[in-house]
């Protein structure tokens, strides 16, 4: 006798409003590990850091001694009589903003110096060394010789051209945005530099700030002069040697 087929199992029968609200539940399980996620890399980064009451009397302290101090180099260089030894200044910014005294912070945006480790070419006047002299904790400069300059501008050359920064290669630029004034190449913008030439502003506003390596911490950006063993202050034809080892 045939034995009878087992009658099959019902299927749980599960409320569409379960599944939408457990479908629901998992969507909000994993936003909010995204967000603890977030939370904890921004706390790893230090953005969540309290400062105390007495680091901000600190820096409030460190800031107006900044401004004293740049106010009496300033003196300094006033009533002295400094001649620049030749036209050419190549200037690196060596030391961030943690103490910085706001009109420190405006002279280095003057000079395009937003940055660490940051350098431009200036021409040298009795007006930019005032400058330099009042900002000397921040920066280290010197005479760059024609190899450094070449090398800085075809090793590290951008410029700006409307909102874009763009790698300088390519003559076709320079002829297109210097041309005017018959620079046509990078080797002209080289000589205009080098010379100081008439179009020397125009040259060095179309290029931007040189961006600097620092390997094994060559720049430790010590406040004391160079010449007592430090980073800061003109260096003068050393900071060839300096280019060579950052560029």
């Amino acid at each position: 006798m045939a034995t009878e087929e087992a009658a099959p199992a019902a299927l749980n029968y599960i409320p569409e409003v379960v599944l939408k609200k457990r479908k629901t539940n998992e969507q909000w399980a994993v936003r909010r590990k995204l967000q603890q996620e977030e939370r904890a890399k921004r706390q790893k980064t230090g953005n969540f850091i309290i400062k105390k009451p007495e680091q901000f009397i600190r820096e409030y302290r460190d800031k107006e001694l900044d401004l004293v101090q740049m106010k009496s180099r300033g003196k300094r260089i006033r009533s002295a009589s400094v001649t620049p030894e030749s036209n050419l200044l190549f200037v690196i910014r060596i030391r961030g903003k943690t103490d910085m005294h706001p009109k420190t912070r405006k002279i280095l945006y003057a000079l395009k110096l937003r940055k660490i480790r940051t350098g431009v070419f200036v021409k040298a006047s009795a007006g930019i060394m005032e400058m330099l002299e009042k900002v000397e904790p921040y920066v280290t400069y010197g005479y760059p010789n024609v190899k450094s300059v070449k090398d800085l501008i075809y090793k590290k050359g951008v410029v700006r051209v409307g909102k874009e920064r763009i790698p300088l290669t390519d003559n076709n630029i320079v002829e297109q945005e210097l041309g005017k004034h018959s620079i046509i190449c990078i080797e002209d913008i080289v000589n205009e530099i080098v010379v100081v030439g008439p179009h020397f502003k125009s040259v060095t506003s179309f290029l931007c700030p040189f961006v600097l390596n620092n390997p094994e911490k060559v720049l430790q950006g010590k406040k004391k002069r160079f010449e007592d063993g430090g980073d800061s202050g003109n260096r003068k034809d050393k900071i060839n040697e300096l280019i060579s080892k950052i560029n």
